[in-house]
């Protein structure tokens, strides 16, 4: 009987090596792909604002749940308990761009494969993806010919009049609308505000530079409407 015990425990130590070894090797495997994909965003990151948190956010957040997939494994009850413990977490931080939104969910994928012990399939998964993200990076995708600005002017409050920029806009512009009229400088200034789109070809420094000759070399101001400036 006691030989049996000492191979029951044997057995037992055995398993629990076996488990503690799959551990590590999820998490490790986890925490390199991750870091793959946290250099990749790095590398393709276009927008204005990038956040070195947010990059470590990517390799931390893959590694939690490998460990969290581990621990769940097949049990449904610690499933439902782990899902409960979650759900009084609320997360306010905003995404600037949508497609950090994109790169969670990538390092999350990753981290769910390593913990299930598909490796084959996390590594394979990362690799495919990695690439498409460098090829859509690379061949610009989604970008258009021609994107729409906003273009304040400033005039004297006595040469106000609306259409007194209409033909210069013509001129280099494909489409163009005024959004707003407001004062400033105690109201001794007027300031339009248009939406614009140049035609194919034109320099915003041509369109700027023949706007300032016309209002008196006053302030002239192209902003970009795209998401990843603002």
């Amino acid at each position: 009987m006691k030989s049996l015990w000492n191979d029951f425990q044997a057995l037992a130590d055995l398993t629990s090596q076996a488990t503690i070894l799959e551990a590590f090797v999820a998490i490790f495997l986890s925490f390199l792909l991750t870091l793959v994909i946290a250099t990749v965003y790095r590398l393709t990151h276009t927008g204005a604002r990038y956040s070195q948190s947010f990059v470590q956010t990517i390799i931390i957040m893959g590694v939690v749940v490998s460990v969290i997939m581990i621990v769940i494994g097949n049990n449904i009850a610690v499933a439902f308990g782990l899902v409960g413990a979650f759900s009084i977490i609320r997360f306010r931080s905003a995404m600037n761009d949508p497609k950090d939104i994109a790169f969670i969910f990538f390092g999350m994928a990753a981290g769910i494969a390593s913990g299930l012990g598909y490796y084959m399939i996390a590594i394979l998964f990362t690799i495919s993806l990695v690439a498409i993200v460098f090829f859509l990076y690379f061949i610009n995708f989604g970008q258009v010919a021609n994107v729409k600005k906003r273009l304040t002017l400033t005039v004297p409050e006595n040469l106000h009049d609306e259409i007194i920029f209409n033909d210069i806009l013509s001129k280099y512009l494909t489409s163009y609308a005024l959004k707003s009229i407001r004062t400033s400088n105690q109201g001794t200034m007027i300031q339009l505000e248009y939406v614009i789109q140049n035609k194919p070809g034109v320099e915003d420094k041509e369109l700027m530079d023949e706007l300032r000759m016309a209002n008196a070399n006053l302030t002239v101001a192209i902003n970009y409407l795209s998401t990843e400036v603002f």
